[in-house]
C-alpha cells in the first residue's frame, strides 16, 4: 500500500468505475422499496459554488446510505434553462461582435442560445461528478428538453381550462435593463440611503394645500388621488374635497383609507396606481384610474407631459426644479428606504402596470398549506414551516410571463381580426371564433420557475404514464436551501397537488447557508469566496465533503474556512495510515476470532455503539452528528487506543495473538469503511477493495455492499472496565505532562481500586505500561490522601499516584514557572468571570460565544487546580 493517499489518482478512477457499472441507475424490475430524489436543477450558466457543494453532498450521503440499506434509489439530475441569466450571457457574447438580439432576430438568437448551451451548459454537470454525486446520469433532464417542454404546455393548458390562468393588467415588478417582468421573489430588497421629498398639493378653490411626503417624486405625474387616514383629525375638513396635481393641473380627489399611516411623513399619501403595489390595491377598492408615466425602458411616457422621454431618475431632478419654481416644493430629508433590485443585473426595479399572464394562487396555495399541516409533507427542521406558511398565506397571484426570448413560449394564440385568445399545444390554422387565418402566437415566455414547479413529475415522464412515474412519484426527499422555499418548494407543492393529486415529496430537508469563518456571506466583492473545485484539487473531494457534513447542523449556517478543510484532510490521511498499518500488521487467522481480550471486546462494543448512533443520525438527517461519530470512533477510539494496544500484540505478543489482533483490526476497518462510505466515498472504495475477500461480502463495490449492522454480542461489563483503564492511562499521561517528566524517565505508578476492579486492572497492566511507559502496581484499598513527594489524582472511584522524587531536574525553577503560570491563569479567569457576570454581555453575545467563554473559564479553573497542586507538592518535597 502506497505511503501516502493520492486523491488525484483515486477519484476519477472510481467515479468512472461506478458509472461504467451503472451503480447509479435503479433497476425498475427490482422488488426493493423505492427511494427517490430530484436534484434542485442548477442553472446552465452556473458553476459549482459552496452552496451546491453542501446541497449535493447531503443528497449523495442520503442516496448512498439508502442504496446500502436495501432501497432501489433514483437520484434524478438535470439543469434549468435559467431564462433571464442565460439570455444575458448570450447577449453579452453578441455585444462583443457588435450585435444585438433584435438585429439577429428571434429565431437566429434562439439558435445561438442553444449553441451556447451545448458548448458551455454542461460544465456544472462535470463539476457535480467531481464532487462524487451518484446521480443517475442516464436520466439527466433539462427544463427545455422535448419531454419537459411538452409537460409545460400540458400544465399551462390545464390551468387555463380550469380558469386558474388569466391575462390582465396588473402591477408587476419590472426590470428596465432585462426588459422583463420579475416575480416578487426575483427582487432583492435592501435598506439603502434615500430621501423624503415634501410636495404641496393645492386644494381646489382654496388657498390651502396638503403636503405629501414621497420617496419617488417622478411618479407624482401619475397620481390619481391623495389619501388620508379616516381617523386622522388633522385632515377631517379635507374629506371628499379635490386637490390640483402640481405641474399637471389634473383634478384628483382627497380620499380616506385605513392603509395610510398617520406617522409617516405628513400623514398624507399620494396614490399612483400604475407605479406602486399598495396604491394599485387602494385604487381597485376605490375605483380610481391608473395612469402610466414610466415605460418599460425606465423613461417617462407621453402622460408625463414636458418630461416625456427623460430617464426616470433624471426626471426626478427636473420635477423637483419645476416644483421649486412654482413654490410647491417644501423640503427634503434623509430617509432610509427599502429598495428593490433585479436579482440578475441589480438594476432598480420599477413597479409597473402591465398586461401579463397570471396564475390564480389562492386555491392552489390552500391545498399546499393543508398538505403540510396534515403531515403529508414534513419539513426538517420543522422551524422552516413558518416561512412556508407565511408565504402561502400572503401570496399574490403569480405573474408567469416574461418579456424575453429564451424560455418556453406561452402557448397562447391571438386572432388579429377579432382578438380571440386560443390556448393550444400547436399553432391553430384559423380562429375558432371568426375563422380568420391571421393567427399570431404570444411573444412572451414563461417564468423559469413555472417549468421548475413541475420538476418532480415532469422529469419522471409526465404527462405520459411512465414506469418511472408509477414507481418513484411522490419522491421521498427534497434537499434544498431555505432561500428557495418560496421560489421553488411552495410552487412544486402547489403544482404537484394540482396535477398529480399528491404531494411531490414526503420530506423536505432544508439546509442553511455556507458562510466564511467569521459568519459573513461569501461574495466576490468581499473576497471571501472559497471555491469548492480549488479545495477538491488541493485537499480532495472526501476532505471537502466531510468538512461540510461535519459542520452542517440543522437550522444553523455553516461557517467554513480553508483551515477546516485542511484539518479534515488530516482525518482522511489518518484513515489511510491506519489502514496501511493494518494491512502490514501480520497475517490474519482463517479460524475467525480466538478468545477475545478486554480491548477486543471494548472496540467491538464501541463499533456497535457507533453503528447505532450513525444510523440514528442519518435517519434523523443529523448529518453533523453522523460525521462526528465517524470521526470520534476512527481517531479517538480505534487509532488512539485500539491500534496503539494492537502494536503491543503484533510486535511483542505470540503468533496466535498477533493473528487474532489482525483479525479484529480488519473486521473493524471493513465495517468502518462501509459505515463512512456515504460521506467519504472515494477513499473508502479504494481501501475496501484491498481488504481480503473473506472479510467482506461478495460485492463488486463498497457502494452496493450493505450498510453495517449492529452485532448481537454484549460486552458491556468489559467495556466499562476498559473505560476505567483509559482514564488511568490518561491521568498518568497528564501527570507526566504537568510535571515535565520526559519519556526516558522510569516511572513507578500506584493504582488504588476496589478489589473487583483491581483484579481486572491487574490482568492488563501490560496495556498501561505499553501506553504510558510506567511500571504500575494495583493496590486494592483506598489511598492515603497525602503521600510525600507523590502526585495523587482521583479517577472515578479509583486513584492514581506517581512518586516524582528524583524525576524533577530543577525543583526551584519548576516552582517559579508554576507560580508565574498560576498568576497569569488567575488573571485570565478573573477577566472571563467578569464577562460572564456582565448582563450586557450575556444578553447580547451570540450563544456560541457565551459557551466558548464558559468552556475557557472551566479549563482555566482546572489549570489553576493543577498548578496549585504542583506548587504545593514541589514546595514540600524533600531533597
Amino acid at each position: 500500500m502506497e505511503k501516502a493517499y493520492n486523491h488525484k489518482e483515486t477519484e476519477d478512477k472510481w467515479y468512472s468505475f461506478w458509472e461504467k457499472n451503472k451503480f447509479f441507475t435503479p433497476n425498475l424490475n427490482s422488488k426493493k422499496p423505492p427511494f427517490s430524489m430530484v436534484i434542485p436543477p442548477p442553472n446552465v450558466t452556473g458553476s459549482l459554488h459552496m452552496g451546491h457543494a453542501l446541497n449535493n453532498t447531503i443528497q449523495d450521503i442520503v442516496a448512498r446510505y439508502k442504496r446500502m440499506k436495501g432501497f432501489e434509489v433514483l437520484w434524478l439530475p438535470g439543469t434549468d434553462h435559467a431564462g433571464i441569466a442565460t439570455q444575458n450571457v448570450v447577449e453579452r457574447e453578441l455585444a462583443k461582435e457588435g450585435l444585438t438580439r433584435e438585429e439577429l432576430g428571434r429565431e437566429k438568437f434562439i439558435e445561438r442560445v442553444w449553441k451556447w448551451k451545448e458548448e458551455y451548459g454542461n460544465r456544472i454537470i462535470y463539476q457535480l461528478k467531481k464532487l462524487g454525486s451518484s446521480c443517475d446520469w442516464t436520466r439527466e433532464r433539462f427544463t427545455m428538453d422535448g419531454g419537459l417542454s411538452l409537460a409545460v404546455k400540458e400544465a399551462f393548458i390545464r390551468l387555463w381550462n380550469d380558469g386558474l390562468i388569466y391575462r390582465g393588467d396588473y402591477i408587476i415588478n419590472w426590470c428596465p435593463r432585462c426588459k422583463t417582468a420579475l416575480a416578487d421573489i426575483e427582487v432583492e430588497s435592501s435598506q439603502e440611503n434615500g430621501k423624503l421629498y415634501y410636495i404641496r398639493y393645492p386644494i381646489e378653490g382654496e388657498k390651502e394645500y396638503l403636503t405629501v411626503a414621497t420617496t419617488r417624486p417622478e411618479t407624482m405625474l401619475g397620481d390619481t388621488a391623495i389619501a388620508v387616514n379616516p381617523g386622522d383629525e388633522r385632515y377631517l375638513k379635507y374629506h371628499e374635497k379635490y386637490a390640483i396635481l402640481p405641474l399637471v393641473g389634473r383634478r384628483i380627489p382627497v380620499i380616506t383609507h385605513p392603509y395610510v399611516e398617520e406617522e409617516f411623513g405628513t400623514g398624507v399619501l399620494k396614490i399612483t396606481p400604475a407605479h406602486d403595489f399598495n396604491d394599485f390595491e387602494i385604487a381597485k377598492s376605490c375605483n380610481l384610474p391608473a395612469i402610466k408615466v414610466i415605460d418599460e425602458e425606465g423613461k417617462m411616457t407621453r402622460e408625463a407631459g414636458e418630461f416625456e422621454g427623460l430617464d426616470r431618475f433624471s426626471a426626478r431632478e427636473k420635477i423637483i426644479e419645476a416644483l421649486r419654481e412654482k413654490g410647491l416644493f417644501e423640503r427634503t430629508e434623509n430617509y432610509e428606504i427599502l429598495l428593490g433590485r433585479c436579482y440578475r443585473c441589480k438594476t432598480v426595479v420599477e413597479p409597473l402596470l402591465s398586461k401579463q399572464w397570471f396564475v390564480k394562487t389562492k386555491p392552489l396555495a390552500e391545498e399546499a398549506l393543508k398538505a403540510v399541516q396534515e403531515g403529508k409533507t414534513v419539513f426538517i427542521p420543522e422551524m422552516w414551516t413558518g416561512g412556508y406558511y407565511h408565504w402561502l398565506n400572503n401570496m399574490r397571484d403569480w405573474c408567469i410571463s416574461r418579456q424575453i426570448w429564451w424560455g418556453h413560449r406561452i402557448p397562447a394564440y391571438y386572432c388579429s381580426d377579432c382578438g380571440n385568445i386560443m390556448v393550444r399545444k400547436t399553432t391553430p390554422k384559423k380562429c375558432n371564433n371568426c375563422k380568420s387565418e391571421r393567427i399570431k402566437q404570444d411573444e412572451d415566455v414563461l417564468d423559469t420557475w413555472f417549468s421548475s414547479a413541475l420538476w418532480p413529475f415532469s422529469t419522471l415522464g409526465w404527462p405520459k404514464k411512465t414506469k418511472d412515474l408509477k414507481i418513484f412519484y411522490p419522491t421521498s426527499l427534497l434537499v434544498t436551501g431555505f432561500d428557495i422555499i418560496t421560489f421553488w418548494v411552495a410552487r412544486m407543492m402547489m403544482m404537484g397537488l394540482y396535477i398529480m393529486k399528491e404531494v411531490p415529496f414526503r420530506k423536505v430537508y432544508i439546509h442553511a447557508l455556507v458562510r466564511d469563518a467569521t459568519g459573513q456571506k461569501m461574495s466576490k466583492t468581499k473576497g471571501n469566496v472559497i471555491d469548492p473545485l480549488d479545495m477538491v484539487e488541493k485537499y480532495g473531494t472526501d476532505a471537502l465533503r466531510f468538512t461540510l457534513t461535519a459542520m452542517t447542523a440543522q437550522g444553523r449556517d455553516t461557517k467554513l474556512s480553508e483551515e477546516r478543510i485542511e484539518g479534515y484532510k488530516h482525518f482522511i490521511n489518518k484513515i489511510w495510515n491506519a489502514s496501511r498499518f493494518i494491512f502490514t500488521a501480520g497475517k490474519p487467522s482463517e479460524d475467525g476470532f480466538q478468545p477475545l481480550t478486554i480491548e477486543d471486546k471494548w472496540i467491538l462494543t464501541k463499533l456497535n455503539e457507533t453503528i447505532e448512533k450513525t444510523e440514528r443520525a442519518l435517519e434523523k438527517y443529523e448529518f453533523n452528528i453522523y460525521a462526528q461519530e465517524i470521526y470520534n470512533f476512527l481517531w479517538k477510539e480505534f487509532c488512539d487506543w485500539y491500534i496503539e494496544i494492537a502494536k503491543y500484540h503484533i510486535y511483542k505478543g505470540d503468533e496466535e495473538k498477533c493473528k487474532n489482533t489482525s483479525n479484529i483490526l480488519l473486521y473493524v476497518l471493513e465495517k468502518f469503511l462501509r459505515l463512512s462510505h456515504p460521506v467519504i466515498p472515494f477513499i473508502t472504495e479504494e481501501i475496501w477493495n484491498r481488504i481480503p475477500e473473506n472479510f467482506k461480502s461478495n460485492r463488486k463495490s463498497i457502494m452496493i455492499a450493505d450498510f453495517p449492522q449492529k452485532d448481537e454480542y454484549e460486552f458491556k461489563t468489559e467495556a466499562e472496565v476498559f473505560e476505567k483503564i483509559k482514564k488511568i492511562v490518561t491521568t498518568i499521561r497528564n501527570i507526566k505532562s504537568d510535571y515535565n517528566i520526559g519519556e526516558e524517565r522510569e516511572i513507578f505508578c500506584k493504582i488504588w481500586a476496589s478489589e473487583n476492579i483491581g483484579k481486572e486492572i491487574n490482568k492488563v497492566l501490560y496495556i498501561i505500561s505499553h501506553l504510558t511507559g510506567a511500571n504500575a502496581e494495583v493496590i486494592c484499598e483506598k489511598p492515603t490522601k497525602d503521600i510525600l513527594n507523590t502526585v495523587i489524582r482521583e479517577v472515578d472511584d479509583m486513584a492514581v499516584g506517581i512518586n516524582i522524587e528524583g524525576l524533577i531536574i530543577n525543583r526551584e525553577n519548576e516552582i517559579k514557572k508554576a507560580q508565574e503560570a498560576l498568576k497569569k491563569a488567575e488573571e485570565e479567569l478573573s477577566f472571563l468571570m467578569k464577562k460572564l457576570s456582565n448582563e450586557n454581555f450575556i444578553s447580547k453575545a451570540p450563544e456560541e460565544v457565551i459557551r466558548k467563554t464558559e468552556m475557557e473559564a472551566g479549563l482555566l479553573s482546572e489549570r489553576i487546580k493543577v498548578l496549585q497542586e504542583k506548587i504545593k507538592i514541589l514546595s514540600e518535597m524533600k531533597g
